[in-house]
């Protein structure tokens, strides 16, 4: 499965969406851009688009909700040991209250991988945050067993988190 990732003003991307309706295209937005992410097995239809492969996936995309993406650059040499890490996650996130969809995203010719997490509403994103499940999910960060202590760093910047809303 290949996402491709396209941005643009809200009204271009809604018409694009909109003229390729029998694709799997959500329209995100918030207060300083808007995206639309396309899910396919084939090829985009957008001419220039950021390109990722799915690795893992978890639920169906709606037109609906609240997006948060967790861009994280990964040194080449950290790619197997990330990708292992995301593989082998204790998959709890999609238990919570309010959870939809979750994807891993690997990157096609950038190193940015994203963790795309899709929610019923921002409310249930904050509640998981506060959750024994996203204790869990994150138990070992900050200590040696801890990915983000591996020397050599495998990443190659720090992470960075956009979030938008989902709406037809």
């Amino acid at each position: 499965m290949n996402l491709y990732i396209t941005s643009g003003t809200a009204d271009f991307l809604l018409k694009l969406k909109e003229k390729h309706a029998g694709e799997t295209m959500v329209l995100m937005n918030n207060n300083e851009s808007s995206i639309l992410v396309h899910e396919t097995n084939g090829k985009t239809v957008y001419s220039a688009p950021r390109k990722y492969e799915v690795i893992d996936s978890a639920g169906t995309f709606r037109n609906e909700g609240f997006a948060v993406l967790n861009n994280i650059p990964v040194t080449d040499e950290g790619r197997p040991l990330f990708e292992d890490r995301f593989l082998n996650r204790p998959r709890m996130i999609e238990s919570e209250p309010g959870f939809i969809a979750i994807r891993v995203l690997r990157p096609v010719s950038s190193n940015t991988y994203i963790i795309l997490t899709i929610w019923e509403n921002e409310s249930a994103f904050l509640n998981w945050q506060n959750s024994k499940a996203y204790d869990h999910a994150h138990k070992k960060r900050g200590t040696e067993a801890g990915i983000d202590q591996t020397r050599p760093n495998i990443f190659e910047s720090a992470s960075y988190v956009s979030k938008y809303y989902i709406s037809e």
